[in-house]
């Protein structure tokens, strides 16, 4: 099957818009991969630091003709995706030493949970731990002592600021282990439904709490499809995890033998062997359109607009949002997982997973099949699934037909003719839409605006029962430069119950959504955001708005809106408490919503 016209197309501009910054970059990671890792140049000082305590293994890292593998690890256990991390580096090492090889922690980097801060004050350092992650990781790294990394992380902002970090040292070969989802509790709509009763004060927090214990009751990652399994998608699609291995649940037999197995794979592509696939070279412009065909497809979670961009500046490549909206056009949705849909990812992987859909796309041209993986070249590997026969771990063709079709869709049949998500532009900026589980007729709210400057003012207006028409909730000075762009997850089964009335409802926000966000249409990462002067500091109560999810349009609808002033926010309340004032730098430095808002990866950073 030849490739799509405009996967075609939209993979040609961005490898011509890239070319010079990822010419640079590539000659950068070959000066790098040439002078090769420092440990047989390190002084004996330098090297008896090091080897200190690493016991029978410090002859081999002295000797220096081994691979090393370094492991940067994201484990803790407030984070039940990142509980089973605590015995991954054991496992690592023994590996290693019965290959005749070693490995050693590189460094931790902090991981933090979106579902925790969740309209908290400390929700304004998430998107910036991201930056932080990817900061942490190259100081592990540069110790120079690596030949190969393994990379321990799975949630929010932990993989892209991994990806980053693993872009950044893309002259050493990367391999991203999964630990897997936890497995099925209270199904999530159960658990959406406890929550709306809650806002209307129809249960107390008793019956709250028991069911949110319900749905999140062990190791691994939450089964909706939020942010952290969008990740892991996005990890199979770009070729950096071991094929079928992202949904595999943790402490089984099948999960401890990828684990070995990804370790070997790390060891085997160093560059002291014959099959040196450093990560510049798997993360290619290539690589990163399967990663946005693959978020369409599954209809995956908002978040990734941002991260993508910031993810591909780190290896020289320039995204831009209408890459990603060219080609959720003509990506079909082929899932409908929570809060898509009722199943988990659980269900979805026993459907056929993303090896069937893998499978589907490729046959169809939406993916590109030569890409570079840590496994070879091509992607067809990945529409195998792994297998454990007589306790040997093996890969066999994985299903060709949906073993359900309420959950998974062959491209012929898609749930959608087109993506996920989708980019929308007017008087307001720009802005993106998550439609995959937004019913058509809301994909179009034409309504009065309700202004807040912030999440918890909103919600003091529903209690108080001052939304009784069709409503465009903004909530602007959410932007990264604002408050560190949090998260408004928190307004869901707010918004939820007014839409449940009856009523047209909608969010327009320069702030984000959780990839867990659903039915309640949200315009959100509206940029230029409101605390530098975009649109929606002009945005009164009253004024007529129009989101059209349909045409890719957002606009009010007053004729002197262009000659207002913009209002001046007080941002004094964001500055301070829980670590915020540590983040004030970030805040001051990060680029746009469109450029990934990042402070380290984005277009002003000259060294980029």
């Amino acid at each position: 099957m030849p490739l799509n016209a405009t996967l075609s197309d939209v993979t040609a501009r961005i490898i011509e818009r890239s070319r010079d910054s990822r010419t640079a970059y590539l000659e950068r990671t070959q000066r790098a991969a040439e002078a090769g890792p420092a440990r047989a140049h390190l002084s004996c000082s330098n090297q008896a630091h090091a080897y200190a305590a690493m016991a029978d293994d410090k002859d081999t890292l002295a000797a220096g003709r081994a691979p090393n593998i370094g492991i940067i690890t994201a484990y803790n256990d407030m984070l039940s995706a990142h509980k089973p991390y605590e015995s991954y580096p054991a496992q690592i090492k023994q590996v290693a030493q019965q290959a005749g090889a070693t490995a050693q922690v590189a460094g931790g980097v902090p991981a933090m949970c979106d579902g925790v801060t969740q309209g908290q004050p400390g929700m304004e350092l998430s998107l910036f731990s991201r930056d932080v992650i990817a900061l942490a990781a190259g100081v592990g790294l540069s110790h120079n002592c690596f030949d190969a990394v393994l990379y321990l992380g799975i949630c929010d902002k932990i993989v892209p600021g991994l990806v980053m970090a693993a872009a950044t040292f893309g002259h050493v070969p990367a391999v991203f282990l999964p630990a897997g989802p936890m497995t099925s509790g209270l199904p999530n709509d159960e658990k959406a439904l406890v929550r709306q009763k809650f806002a209307l004060g129809e249960v107390g927090r008793e019956a709250l709490m028991a069911a949110e214990m319900a749905a999140y009751h062990g190791s691994g990652t939450c089964t909706f499809y939020g942010t952290a399994n969008t990740n892991q998608m996005l990890m199979e699609f770009m070729g950096l995890h071991l094929p079928g291995a992202s949904f595999v649940n943790p402490e089984t037999d099948l999960r401890q033998h990828l684990t070995t197995a990804a370790t070997k794979q790390a060891l085997a592509i160093t560059a002291l062997g014959n099959d040196y696939r450093p990560a510049s070279q798997v993360l290619d412009e290539k690589t990163f359109v399967n990663g946005i065909v693959g978020l369409m497809a599954t209809g995956g979670s908002s978040n990734l607009v941002l991260h993508l961009p910031a993810m591909a500046r780190a290896a020289g490549i320039i995204l831009d949002t209408e890459d990603l909206a060219d080609l959720s056009e003509v990506t079909p949705l082929m899932a409908k997982v929570y809060p898509n849909g009722l199943a988990d990812v659980n269900h979805f992987h026993a459907a056929g997973g993303l090896g069937y859909m893998i499978g589907e796309l490729l046959a169809d041209g939406l993916l590109h099949p030569d890409t570079s993986t840590i496994i070879g070249t091509g992607l067809e590997a990945y529409t195998r699934e792994p297998k454990l026969r007589d306790g040997r771990l093996s890969w066999e063709p994985g299903p060709r037909d949906s073993l359900n079709h309420k959950i998974l869709r062959p491209v012929s049949d898609p749930f959608q003719p087109s993506g996920g998500l989708k980019n929308l532009r007017g008087n307001l900026g720009s802005c993106v839409m998550k439609v995959s589980a937004v019913t058509p007729e809301r994909q179009v709210i034409e309504a009065k605006a309700r202004v807040f400057d912030d999440q918890h003012a909103v919600k003091t207006a529903f209690r108080n029962g001052e939304f009784i028409e069709d409503t465009v909730v903004v909530v602007r000075f959410q932007g990264p430069h604002a408050n560190g762009m949090p998260e408004l997850h928190a307004l869901t089964p707010t918004l939820s119950v007014l839409q449940d009335r009856g009523l047209k409802v909608a969010l327009v926000t320069d702030g984000r959504m959780s990839g867990a966000s659903g039915k309640v249409p949200a315009a959100i990462h509206v940029a230029p955001e409101a605390s530098e002067g975009g649109p929606l500091a002009r945005v009164r109560d009253g004024d007529l708005i129009r989101v059209d999810a349909t045409a890719g349009t957002i606009d009010v609808l007053e004729l002197d809106f262009g000659s207002r002033e913009a209002v001046t926010p007080d941002l004094s309340a964001n500055a301070h408490g829980l670590g915020r004032e540590l983040f004030d730098v970030f805040r001051k430095n990060a680029g746009l919503a469109t450029d990934g808002a990042s402070a380290v990866c984005h277009p002003n950073n000259p060294a980029l």
